[in-house]
């Protein structure tokens, strides 16, 4: 029985890229981003799969007095990390499908990606 002339290369191509990005989801949890606010008081790494790993607080800079700020501190570093192991994710990502689904239109998504 005959294939389609390509069907028996795009179901390659489609396995290829899963394969890939398996493999570029697994890099992903092994790179590590880093933000900071406060002129470094607070610091933050979050990993490539855009969780956090640890956050990290200038003793100096606990003040009972100042708990908002200290807080509004912290959920910058978190934020800023979390964009930086975004932007890393997304670049990752979008160089494994880009040679295999370079036909998608600008900021098409794959779920769970």
């Amino acid at each position: 029985m005959k294939r389609f002339g390509g069907m028996d290369g795009l179901l390659k191509q489609a396995q290829k890229l899963q394969e890939n990005m398996a493999r570029a989801q697994a890099e992903l949890e092994q790179i590590i981003v880093e933000a900071s606010a406060g002129g470094g008081v607070i610091t933050v790494k979050a990993s490539g799969k855009q969780e956090i790993i640890s956050i990290k607080i200038d003793p100096e800079v606990i003040d009972p007095n100042e708990v908002e700020m200290l807080e509004d501190l912290v959920t910058a570093a978190v934020n800023q990390a979390l964009k930086n192991a975004k932007e890393v994710a997304d670049q990752r990502m979008s160089s494994v499908a880009g040679g295999l689904m370079g036909g998608l239109p600008p900021g098409f998504k794959i779920p769970g990606f």
